[in-house]
């Protein structure tokens, strides 16, 4: 995977889990918003999750997740995308926008400071958090060995 792929994974990892009001915060506080149009949706489906038992055996259908897509187009042609986890149409659309935005140089720098990275901060934070809620419940569990007499 390059650099570019790494860099694009993350951002639209960030503006996908982040809370949607926040994206509109950002997205109306913007000093030049850019022409767009929709080129598909917003629009919400049904994906199928899969998984491993113990992330190495064979795989299985775990179940149906709800998704909601969106592309939109900038005028100079370039495309954004996002696919968010439940049905939240605006959230979608506004995430495709700044993924787009983060396509052209002089945009990924200012949205980058003012909107990824703190997005990518309070996410770790908010991990940080949920790990010092959960880590008093932990359970160690060891195997005693019978001895044989």
């Amino acid at each position: 995977m390059s650099t570019t792929e790494s860099r694009r994974r993350k951002w639209m990892g960030a503006l996908a889990l982040a809370d949607g009001a926040r994206l509109r915060e950002a997205w109306e506080g913007l000093a030049a918003a850019p022409e767009y149009r929709v080129i598909r949706g917003p629009e919400t489906g049904l994906v199928m999750v899969r998984a491993r038992a113990g992330n190495t055996g064979r795989r299985f259908n775990l179940g149906e997740m709800t998704v909601t897509r969106c592309t939109v187009g900038l005028a100079d042609g370039i495309m954004g995308y996002a696919w968010i986890a439940g049905i939240r149409p605006e959230h979608a659309r506004l995430a495709a926008l700044f993924d787009a935005l983060m396509q052209i140089p002089h945009r990924s720098e200012e949205i980058g400071v003012t909107l990824i990275e703190p997005l990518l901060r309070d996410r770790c934070e908010h991990l940080a958090r949920r790990a010092d809620e959960v880590r008093p419940s932990k359970v160690d569990f060891f195997t005693l060995v019978r001895g044989e007499d």
